[in-house]
């Protein structure tokens, strides 16, 4: 009686440590032997936007706001007194250093995600 116990218990165990192994084995071949190098690991991302080009989109404060006031890098309230940046095209607003932070590390808007014109940059006026 013993003996049978022990047999349904260790059997399944042995079983499916067994195949735990050999899917291991499969694992480790397949990705050490058919990697494809050409493919890189991490897509390329844009880079974001220089000083100089921060300097250049509008600045404007938190009673100037018209689409709502509220921060959507931080999601905190922007005062009526505290600075802004706006992003051209959808318009959205940010706290000043938000978004400094975010498009000095990628070229679009937190929120929409809409890709800034490379065409406001190139000329030397402002067209906000």
């Amino acid at each position: 009686m013993l003996g049978s116990v022990l047999l349904a218990v260790f059997l399944p165990c042995i079983g499916m440590s067994a195949a735990l192994i050999v899917y291991m084995c499969l694992l480790y071949y397949f990705t050490d032997h058919f990697s494809d190098p050409a493919l890189p690991a991490k897509p390329a991302s844009d880079s974001g936007l220089s000083p100089s080009q921060l300097d250049k989109l509008p600045r404007i404060t938190g009673k100037e706001l018209v689409m709502g006031n509220e921060c959507a890098v931080c999601l905190d309230h922007i005062g009526t007194e505290q600075p802004a940046r706006l992003v051209p095209g959808c318009n959205h607003a940010f706290h000043l250093e938000c978004a400094d932070t975010w498009l000095s590390e990628h070229p679009l808007c937190p929120l929409c995600r809409a890709k800034l014109d490379p065409a406001l940059f190139s000329s030397s006026q402002n067209p906000c």
